[in-house]
């Protein structure tokens, strides 16, 4: 009938850790959290999916692995059981942004967090905004 072509990409998930530095570090292949803490023994893991306002921090167990397709961070222990205000989270996922977009902006990747006001720095976007343009996020109340 016609031509199909795909544009899949052959990438393996990854299991991506925010460090504290900032800096990205992905694992392709299985790795335990007490491997990683052997790297960074002033720090605890944390799974970014359980992270909420206001709700204390909780560290991965040290025996379980990191799963390809989610992101961590490598938190500094003394955020352990620590309540989670808005401020720390936003700097936290800006820091992930940051890092997602100097590992090369690969297809299919999560795209950067904006702020309004902030300028978008150049490198490979996955679309959304455009280089060197501001941009700035249009909020509105919903209606009860």
């Amino acid at each position: 009938m016609g031509i199909c072509s795909s544009t899949s990409s052959t990438q393996v998930a990854t299991a991506k850790l925010i460090l504290p530095d900032g800096k990205l570090q992905e694992y392709s292949y299985p790795v335990r959290v007490s491997y990683v803490l052997q790297k960074h023994p002033a720090c605890f893991i944390c799974n970014a999916d359980e992270m909420d306002f206001d709700d204390v921090v909780s560290a991965v167990n040290d025996n379980d692995e990191l799963h390809p397709g989610q992101l961590y961070f490598a938190l500094p222990t003394s955020w352990l059981k620590h309540p989670l205000q808005a401020e720390e989270m936003a700097a936290l996922a800006v820091r992930a942004s940051s890092a997602l977009m100097k590992s090369g902006g690969r297809k299919n990747s999560v795209s950067p967090v904006t702020f309004s006001g902030e300028e978008v720095k150049p490198g490979r976007t996955t679309g959304g905004a455009r280089r060197g343009r501001k941009s700035s996020a249009m909020l509105s109340a919903i209606p009860e």
